[in-house]
């Protein structure tokens, strides 16, 4: 679940929870809202932690040196492709 989906599910279970109204035979909207508001509360608490875990990991360590080295072959007279079988 993302970020934005957890506020949505926060916001939508205060409306039911706080603004509404309205009665439904088995059902209470209340109740209904609460749960929604916790489960978008979760939502974002996962979330966050999967953002903050995400960028711990792609950040190199602090003085951490990177070394490329790249070797280079002389062509001989049998990396001719002319001369190699299949061509």
């Amino acid at each position: 679940m993302t970020i934005g989906g957890s506020l949505a599910l926060i916001i939508i279970g205060a409306i039911l929870a706080y603004a509404v109204e309205y009665d439904i035979s088995g059902l209470d909207i209340k109740v209904v809202g609460v749960i929604l508001m916790v489960g978008g509360l979760v939502g974002l608490v996962i979330g966050l932690i999967r953002l903050a875990s995400a960028r711990r990991r792609t950040a190199p360590p602090p003085g951490a040196h990177v070394r490329e080295e790249r070797y280079y072959e002389e062509p001989t007279t049998y990396d001719d492709p002319a001369r190699r079988r299949g061509y």
